[in-house]
């Protein structure tokens, strides 16, 4: 019996071949914790591109001589140049007085990216406004 307890004891005492287990379970980690905040910052760099775009679109929709559709197409045209066409699929513009007085708002509905730039479609939704300029 003692033999059998001594055995046992020298077995799961032994850490022999324990640093190569380590080496996977801590690379995996470190592996999947880097990806994350890779596709973090994926996410951060989309939003920012799409707010950035319709910004842009609602600059140019309050311009005096320039219409709500010419927002509407510098937005999506800067963001089918930056990230892709499936971003710009659904872009609005209409005019508010949500800051007080005239001003044109463009909202953009756009896949949020999960898995590199693959996603679900108009999770990310952003706003812009501008005040409307006039001639007068």
């Amino acid at each position: 019996m003692r033999g059998i307890l001594r055995r046992l004891r020298d077995t799961l005492g032994d850490e022999t071949g324990s640093s190569p287990v380590e080496f996977v379970l801590v690379g995996t980690l470190l592996t999947l914790l880097t990806l994350g905040v890779l596709q973090f910052g994926l996410t951060v760099y989309v939003r920012n591109v799409v707010h950035d775009a319709a910004v842009e679109g609602a600059h140019e929709a309050a311009l005096a001589d320039a219409t709500l559709g010419d927002g509407v197409a510098r937005t999506r045209a800067i963001v089918e140049r930056t990230v892709g066409a499936e971003y710009a699929a659904d872009v609005r513009a209409r005019e508010t007085d949500a800051l007080g007085h005239a001003a044109v708002e463009v909202r953009v509905s756009a896949t949020l990216p999960l898995v590199g730039l693959l996603g679900l479609p108009r999770l990310l939704e952003v706003t812009a406004h501008a005040p409307i300029e006039s001639l007068d």
